[in-house]
């Protein structure tokens, strides 16, 4: 393993933690390695911070990067900083009694998990301090196509639709294929309730238009259609935090988007760890997202009548 170059030493000193193996490279194609992802993390974290302040946590560990086999954890690892946020969720049922969640918005935290080789950020739609109380609503746009474009058409229509039950929406890409499309909404109903109406719309929209949308479990049955999935919105269910890094080619993050951006043109991966810097510059499309939470009993009577 060749030694760091002075840049990169310089860039590690400077981080609020030391980051183990900073030079093993996560991304072979491209040269990326786990310090530029630490790196990458703190430079943005200004911006990743609202989305995970507060919130429970569900690890993707990669230790050999785009290498390596993964894995999903939801117990804080031992090897973290002992002062770590943490919360205590008590299962119904189950092997397991509970579960001690990590619970972000540190960037202590943040880089912590990356030296434990964590790629992504998975996130909750609830805060610890009121966990079966959502503050948003998801909707994952997966085109089985395996086309972003497919996506990007199927994002539209439906922004239509939410837009005649008058919710505000925000749309960001996976940082995968597909798009997310947010709801922001004031806490209040229940993680079921919210879970409910994600599923009733998703269905209602699927209906709408059987040839280019589904709400098919089976992967088989999806056929080219691109599928509307409103199961993040589950209790205990995550979503991949705006800013996020996948685990990807090119090293590509979720990028919040302006519904003017949601192209069919539109490449994904443009947005990626060679060029976060130009690609951030400029007004953020989701600057209002908190200031625009709006009450879902409405848009639910509302969708009973479309």
């Amino acid at each position: 393993m060749s030694k760091l170059k002075a840049r990169d030493r310089q860039t590690a000193s400077k981080l609020p933690i030391t980051i183990s193996n900073p030079n093993k490279v996560f991304w072979p194609k491209e040269g990326y390695t786990k310090l530029n992802l630490a790196e990458y993390y703190a430079a943005i974290f200004s911006k990743l911070q609202p989305y995970v302040k507060e919130r429970m946590l569900t690890l993707e560990r990669c230790p050999d990067g785009m290498g390596g086999q993964c894995f999903y954890q939801k117990e804080k690892p031992k090897s973290m900083p002992t002062d770590t946020p943490t919360i205590n969720i008590q299962h119904a049922g189950g092997s397991k009694e509970s579960t001690n969640y990590l619970v972000g918005g540190s960037l202590i935290t943040q880089l912590a998990l990356v030296n434990l080789g964590c790629i992504p950020v998975h996130v909750m739609g609830s805060r610890a301090g009121s966990q079966r109380k959502p503050d948003w609503v998801c909707f994952d746009l997966d085109p089985a196509s395996g086309k972003f474009s497919d996506a990007a058409k199927a994002a539209r229509y439906i922004k239509e639709i939410l837009d005649v039950l008058k919710l505000a929406s925000y749309a960001k890409t996976s940082g995968s294929r597909g798009i997310h499309i947010f709801l922001p909404i004031r806490p209040g109903p229940d993680a079921d309730e919210v879970l409910a109406f994600a599923e009733a719309f998703s269905t209602k929209v699927a209906h709408s238009k059987p040839d280019e949308l589904t709400v098919e479990h089976s992967i088989r049955a999806r056929g080219d259609r691109v599928y509307l999935d409103p199961f993040r919105n589950g209790f205990g269910q995550t979503v991949v935090a705006p800013y996020s890094v996948r685990r990807r080619e090119k090293a590509s993050f979720s990028k919040p988007l302006a519904w003017s951006e949601v192209k069919e043109s539109l490449d994904p991966s443009d947005f990626n760890l060679g060029n976060y810097q130009a690609k951030l510059k400029g007004k953020d499309p989701w600057a209002d997202f908190f200031e625009s939470r709006q009450s879902l009993k409405a848009a639910i009577q509302a969708l009973k009548k479309i």
